[in-house]
């Protein structure tokens, strides 16, 4: 899903703040050899939901391929991007959706990738809310030449939005919710995020 920027340009000095994919795995399996995982809010809860996070991000860095549409209009970029994803390391769909970015990322040679903590920079986070809330993760493709915001893509591909929305409509159980949203994104095994990406990528070239 994409939504409407808020603002018109991020610092550099926030970008070198970002952390790489690998720096974030990293942090997060420092925090979880303290049994905590990243933000404020600790609890053993959220510390399971983060071991579970790491289990999914490691089997779709192994496993995922992409497109080979999705790879060759990944060749044909000209705008040299950086993207700006913010994330947590408790949150399911960010540990869903960020390795299919990296390896986004890692197929051009004129994307690069980087993270950020939302609730570290909420301040960020607030011009990118969906339906008023602190969705995450959201993609922020900015101009690599002058940072500029390109648009932004996130939390969730459409139907997985749409999945959600029903589900808390419904007041289905944290639990249930869960597993079903999940359920989705191992049916669907990546196809609409690299679709709905390669569609964004469209929008964000410079003409």
């Amino acid at each position: 899903m994409e939504s409407t920027t808020a603002q018109h340009s991020i610092s550099p000095a926030l970008w070198e703040k970002a952390l790489s994919y690998p720096q974030y795995r990293k942090l997060i399996d420092q925090l979880l050899d303290e049994r905590k995982t990243t933000g404020p809010n600790q609890s053993e809860e959220l510390t399971q939901y983060t071991r579970m996070n790491v289990q999914r991000m490691g089997r779709i860095d192994k496993q995922a391929v992409l497109d080979s549409a999705l790879a060759a209009r990944l060749q044909q970029i000209a705008t040299p991007m950086r993207w700006l994803v913010l994330t947590e390391g408790w949150c399911g769909d960010a540990a869903q959706i960020i390795p299919w970015l990296q390896k986004m990322a890692e197929s051009s040679a004129l994307i690069e990738i980087k993270l950020l903590l939302r609730d570290e920079h909420t301040e960020l986070m607030d011009q990118f809310l969906t339906n008023g809330g602190r969705a995450i993760p959201k993609l922020i493709a900015l101009d690599a030449q002058n940072m500029t915001i390109l648009g932004d893509w996130g939390p969730r591909p459409a139907a997985a939005q749409s999945l959600y929305m029903g589900l808390k409509a419904a007041q289905t159980p944290f639990l249930e919710a869960s597993t079903q949203l999940h359920k989705w994104y191992a049916d669907n095994k990546g196809a609409d995020i690299q679709s709905e990406v390669a569609a964004a990528i469209q929008n964000w070239q410079v003409s």
